[in-house]
């Protein structure tokens, strides 16, 4: 479902794939090649969320932001970058997302996080309010910690997943209903 919520109206980009099961709704803008699989709820009522181009966001990922307040100024977007894939049941609040990210089954990234480009975010890994990761490494845990750097054949997955996703959700697009 695609819905305007407090006068705000998405904005989707060519190409972009929102599963009937899926909810969009508000300030959220989706870049070219983006896919929003069932159950994934992306709430753009209270700040903006944006989607960049080829990023996938899968079954039951809860995205939402912070708004302004005298206990947080100027609030919190949700900014996620271009080939970024956000794994089932992932939690993004007011975080920023780096290009070409994997954001592994079941994490949560909280409000004012970094997640600088070419990282991956092992299942179930807990990134606090105002904590950066470091671009190109492995991070897990409760709260997630610096693991080791990323192999060549991982920074090769990253990219595998994010077109995987774009050739899948061309899949969907083209078939009958």
């Amino acid at each position: 479902m695609i819905r305007n919520v407090l006068s705000y109206q998405p904005i989707l980009g060519s190409n972009v794939y929102v599963d009937p099961f899926a909810l969009v709704s508000g300030q959220v803008n989706l870049g070219k090649d983006v896919s929003i699989w069932p159950m994934a709820v992306l709430r753009g009522d209270v700040n903006k969320i944006e989607v960049g181009p080829g990023t996938n966001i899968q079954d039951l990922s809860c995205c939402h932001t912070t708004h302004d307040s005298q206990f947080h100024p100027g609030g919190a977007p949700l900014i996620i970058g271009a080939n970024v894939t956000i794994g089932h049941k992932v939690t993004l609040h007011g975080c920023t997302i780096g290009d070409g990210c994997l954001i592994g089954i079941d994490c949560t990234v909280l409000d004012n996080a970094v997640i600088e480009p070419s990282v991956l975010l092992g299942a179930g890994s807990l990134v606090p309010p105002n904590k950066t990761l470091e671009s190109g490494f492995l991070y897990l845990g409760r709260p997630a910690k610096k693991i080791r750097p990323l192999t060549d054949q991982e920074r090769e997955f990253l990219k595998y997943n994010a077109r995987h996703y774009i050739n899948l959700k061309n899949r969907y697009l083209s078939s009958p209903e």
